[in-house]
């Protein structure tokens, strides 16, 4: 009984550390945070329709969501990657007493768009469907994203009360919503990018056409094609020193969301460049938190 014990023991401390490992970035959450890792939200066997969640240690009752969509083009990075660099933003939304929950979806390059969105619309509706069993709160869920990231949370933050384009989220449940939406410096016009007559570019590589040459699917999978009055809140960040996304793109987004009388912040973050620890500084983390708070709260 005791060799059984001890073995099983051993068991456990092998597979908790195996878990650990396979997680890069579990060191950037507070300890004894709650790791439910790589789950699969589509029913089938593709890494990219996984999802983490991460559940702040002793929880109690239902919690506030926030969904991180990861950057890199559409073609690139995984639901790591974003986390890896706003350890102490994922630390404070944590500590909050909120769920961070962390998508992969398909790159471009495996399927065009819609794919993406189709994605990511599957994954919060997995959210949204099983809240219960992970002690979420469905009426209180948030996105954010970055960069290509940003692209995708804007769309579905947009997008969301468009019927009209409800082939962005076949097979999926259409009860979420989102209280609010956090925005780092995502494209939010595809025929804004200097790159916009090559079809190599991401952006073309993202629609299958070069967008100038095809601006009707460019304008499908712009997120500034479906703002109206009834969008969720926004702030929108940007590096004032981008040099891959211009900051156009989110004043673009910004003057939009003032015509039709949404509300939106737009931080202009002084020498930053596109991405990087800039965006993880206590004035920029002070102005995500407060935001989430008063929506989620």
């Amino acid at each position: 009984m005791k060799n059984s014990f001890q073995f099983l023991l051993l068991l456990f401390v092998i597979v908790t550390q195996g878990s650990c490992q396979t997680n890069p970035v579990i060191d950037a959450f507070p300890q004894g945070t709650i790791l439910h890792g790589n789950i699969n939200y589509n029913g089938d066997n593709l890494s990219k329709h996984t999802l983490d969640i991460y559940i702040p240690a002793n929880a109690k009752g239902k919690l506030p969501l926030v969904i991180f969509i990861h950057g890199g083009g559409w073609l690139s990075n995984d639901k790591y990657a974003d986390i890896g660099y706003m350890k102490k933003t994922v630390a404070e939304i944590v500590n909050s007493g909120f769920a961070l929950a962390s998508i992969d979806y398909r790159f471009s390059t495996q399927a065009v768009f819609p794919a993406q969105i189709q994605d990511c619309n599957r994954a919060v509706s997995f959210l949204y469907d099983n809240a219960d069993k992970y002690s979420l709160d469905k009426s209180r869920f948030a996105v954010m994203g970055f960069s290509a990231g940003g692209h995708l949370a804007t769309l579905l933050g947009l997008s969301k009360n468009d019927d009209i384009k409800s082939f962005f989220i076949p097979g999926t449940s259409k009860a979420f919503n989102f209280k609010g939406v956090v925005d780092f410096y995502g494209p939010t016009d595809l025929l804004l990018f200097p790159g916009s007559d090559n079809e190599k570019s991401p952006e073309g590589i993202l629609i299958g056409a070069a967008p100038l040459t095809r601006p009707d699917l460019a304008k499908v999978a712009s997120p500034i094609t479906y703002v109206d009055k009834n969008d969720p809140p926004f702030l929108i960040i940007h590096g004032e020193k981008d040099d891959l996304v211009s900051t156009k793109q989110s004043y673009l987004l910004n003057a939009w969301l003032n015509v039709v009388g949404v509300q939106n912040e737009l931080i202009i973050v002084k020498d930053a460049p596109h991405f990087g620890v800039m965006f993880d500084a206590d004035e920029v983390r002070s102005k995500v938190i407060s935001f989430l708070k008063k929506q989620l709260n």
